[in-house]
């Protein structure tokens, strides 16, 4: 094998690691355990639901009741206290630079359906179809407040009375649900409390170059973080229980889970509600309240970006949602080395920049080794030619006359084989997570890169790149065979085609990469060449 099927090879073992990853990612199975718990109720949403153009779905509305403050403008209505629109005010929407993110919407105007609700089940309790009542149309975080709290009630005729508390705490993604029940009745109450995400399946499914998940995520201390698809749901409703966990929404960069109280045993379901939508909550018995009592329960709502130090101080495996692939084990390590240089530099592309020099250095003994290899092989282009002249079509003597040849030389053809192997993984380690780090999200690097997550929008970078690559071919071994160099010559070109829909933070990381493997390969080259030269010359003077 010359040195330019190893690339090749190289080459495609990466593309195909990348295409396993990304199909991996889209579609593995998720294994889902079935309940082992009689006689649940069950939690029903609208029977058909989401688009608003499909006939017989509706939201129930009555009034809405508006939020804000300094993380959120919430839209809340008085139908269930559903929480019917959420936008992010820290983070702006994926094409504009000045319109909010909006993370949650209730389909009246886009496409999206997204809601969070809750409710209560059993006697008659306030579900998310109940009307609530609330104090005050509309609420707004002060200067001097810490928190917001909208109290919604509801009362029946029996006299139970239901508080339903959205608490929102300055500068937290994770709101607070507080359920308040009071049994002013002759009856005991048995309630079931339970939460939920609605979703369609068709919005937030990225771009069909850069694919990403939108689907049900939960997690419990014993099975850990788990995906469930849209496809999956459609074909069986989960159905688990556990005494620990949350239950939620994961999309690109945003995640909306729902965390019930701690030590309250719950049971994860979702329920297909339409072709399109689908819902994915948790339910727990609150036990008896009986005639005179009241009963409290709490949950809290994370809804936002996948913020690492958020998700860790809210709840236990909400950090999994940052979804770093099969190498997450070494994409994690990472990204916490990238922080700690942008704490620094304050700028996550010089942190990128300099991230990429240490694992360089990190692997340059082997990456040395690889291009050493690549060098010597260099060097003996010419005689290989001739070989070919000489030999032409007879391979089997050409082969035998190159083993002869890398025995005298005392040169390895597979010697750069496991020096590139080792690094791919870290390779694609970093793109993911790159891809996948929010904290890229609409930061900006220098000049016209206002936003990492998206690509160049004047291919600067991707053209730098091709550049680059073009640079290293020159410095490789020539090929002896035409195809294999035309191959090569096309590579630059295909590679940076390709780039121009990456985002600009991954080129980035690629351009720089290339860059200091030409100068370390460049170095080497001088290197080998001047030993060869050396040789030649003492055996002139013999």
């Amino acid at each position: 094998m010359d040195i330019k099927r190893l690339i090749l090879f190289v080459v495609l073992s990466f593309s195909i690691l990348m295409g396993w990853d990304a199909w991996h990612r889209q579609h593995a199975p998720e294994q889902v355990a079935t309940s082992q718990e009689a006689d649940v109720p069950a939690v029903k949403a609208e029977p058909a639901a989401n688009d608003v153009k499909e006939v017989g779905f509706r939201l129930a509305n009555d009034q809405i009741i508006t939020v804000e403050t300094d993380l959120y403008k919430a839209q809340i209505a008085t139908v269930g206290g559903d929480l019917r629109h959420l936008e992010l005010l820290k983070h702006r929407a994926a094409d504009s630079t000045e319109a909010n993110f909006v993370l949650m919407d209730e389909a009246k105007v886009s496409p999206m359906l997204y809601v969070a609700q809750s409710g209560l089940i059993g006697n008659d309790l306030p579900t998310h179809k109940a009307i609530f009542a609330s104090a005050a149309p509309s609420y707004q975080m002060q200067a001097d407040q810490n928190d917001v709290k909208v109290v919604m009630t509801w009362r029946n005729a029996d006299g139970v009375s239901v508080d339903k508390i959205y608490t929102f705490t300055r500068g937290s993604y994770a709101i607070k649900v507080d359920y308040k029940i009071t049994n002013g009745s002759a009856a005991a109450l048995d309630p079931w409390v339970y939460y939920q995400i609605v979703h369609d399946n068709a919005s937030n499914q990225g771009s069909k170059m850069m694919p990403t998940f939108t689907g049900g995520a939960y997690f419990t201390d014993a099975d850990k973080f788990k995906k469930i698809t849209f496809g999956d749901m459609a074909k069986e409703d989960l159905a688990k229980v556990s005494k620990d966990g949350w239950v939620g929404l994961v999309q690109h960069y945003f995640v909306s889970a729902w965390i019930p109280q701690t030590a309250l045993t719950r049971e994860f379901y979702s329920n297909k509600l339409s072709e399109k939508v689908f819902a994915i909550g948790t339910k727990s018995s609150l036990g008896a309240v009986a005639p005179g009592a009241s009963k409290e329960v709490t949950a809290q709502l994370f809804a936002g970006p996948q913020t690492h130090d958020d998700l860790l101080k809210t709840a236990p495996g909400l950090e999994y949602t940052v979804d770093y692939g099969w190498l997450a084990f070494i994409a994690a390590p990472l990204f916490k080395v990238l922080c700690l240089i942008q704490d620094v530099v304050g700028n996550w592309g010089v942190a990128i920049i300099l991230l990429t020099i240490l694992i360089k250095l990190a692997f340059y003994p082997l990456s040395a080794a690889g291009y050493r290899n690549m060098a010597q092989m260099r060097e003996l282009a010419p005689r290989l030619q001739s070989m070919k002249e000489k030999f032409g079509d007879d391979r089997q003597k050409m082969q035998q006359a190159m083993m002869d040849l890398y025995k005298t030389e005392k040169i390895n053809p597979l010697g750069g084989c496991l020096p590139i192997l080792v690094q791919i993984p870290v390779f694609i380690s970093l793109y993911w997570m790159l891809l996948a780090s929010v904290e890229m999200r609409h930061a900006p690097f220098i000049l016209w890169i206002h936003d990492l997550s998206a690509p160049d929008p004047y291919w600067v970078l991707p053209l730098l790149m091709g550049l680059t690559m073009i640079i290293q071919t020159k410095l490789n071994p020539k090929p002896t065979d035409p195809i294999q160099a035309k191959v090569m010559t096309w590579m630059p070109v295909i590679f940076s085609i390709f780039f121009f829909f990456f985002p600009a933070g991954l080129v980035l990381y690629w351009l720089v990469n290339n860059i200091l493997s030409i100068l370390q390969q460049a170095q080497i080259n001088r290197s080998i060449h001047a030993a060869a030269l050396a040789k030649k010359k003492g055996h002139a003077g013999r």
